[in-house]
């Protein structure tokens, strides 16, 4: 194990204990997504050999090369915007798409995931704090087509997903990871009893202290762990 990696990732490791006990919840109810689009092939196989099975890409095309490296234990989380022709491509190895942002891609999904009879699963990417730079649903248009949505049957649609504004201070991204929480409970409440949003998907190196603290199960984590290396 590379001992620097190592360093890091007990660090963010004690970072989590401590947000879930600030917050009353268990460490093991937030599963740490380790980003490794940046990192060499034998950093992440560092992060493997210390037990670390949740892997994040951002780019179809480097995880397809990355999943011929590593055992098919591994589950892959695609982070990234992904293109509706890249979908097939993919979608077999997937453990969960972060990144689903219109009705258009979830639509291409569902029936694609139909035609190879698989269920895939999915998070929703919201634009909680409606900024022109950031992909994904409005709030109200999301609610607007959430019975469209519900009837994929093809999918299983786990929960949701959002980034806050770029700040210096992480308390700046609070209110966005406490909206984003409390979206998903107003939705939850008018949904049919087979839809479980049970997954915040929330959090990257420099906030997600505080999206712990605000319910995130899901945080994805990549400059942080390989701070130090060249």
């Amino acid at each position: 194990m590379n001992k620097i990696i190592l360093s890091n990732l007990k660090e963010i490791e004690q970072t989590i204990q401590d947000a879930c006990e600030k917050s009353g919840r268990s460490p093991d109810s937030v599963c740490l997504v380790t980003v490794t689009k940046y990192a060499e092939i034998d950093w992440a196989q560092s992060l493997i050999d210390e037990g670390q099975f949740d892997l994040g890409e951002s780019r179809p095309q480097q995880l397809e090369n990355r999943i011929k490296h590593f055992p098919d234990s591994i589950r892959w989380h695609m982070i990234g915007q992904l293109q509706r022709n890249k979908i097939r491509k993919i979608l077999p190895d997937i453990h969960l798409i972060h990144s689903v942002n219109s009705l258009k891609l979830l639509k291409a999904i569902d029936r694609i995931a139909e035609e190879l009879s698989i269920v895939a699963s999915v998070l929703l990417q919201v634009n909680i704090s409606n900024e022109e730079s950031k992909q994904g649903w409005l709030p109200d248009e999301l609610k607007s087509q959430w019975n469209e949505i519900v009837e994929c049957s093809n999918l299983n649609i786990k929960g949701l997903m959002t980034m806050a504004p770029l700040a210096d201070n992480p308390e700046d991204a609070r209110p966005f990871f406490r909206k984003l929480r409390e979206f998903r409970d107003q939705l939850q409440d008018s949904s049919p009893s087979e839809i479980q949003l049970t997954e915040l998907s929330m959090g990257m190196s420099r906030d997600y202290s505080v999206a712990v603290e605000e319910g995130a199960t899901l945080i994805r984590i990549g400059s942080q762990l390989f701070t130090g290396l060249k």
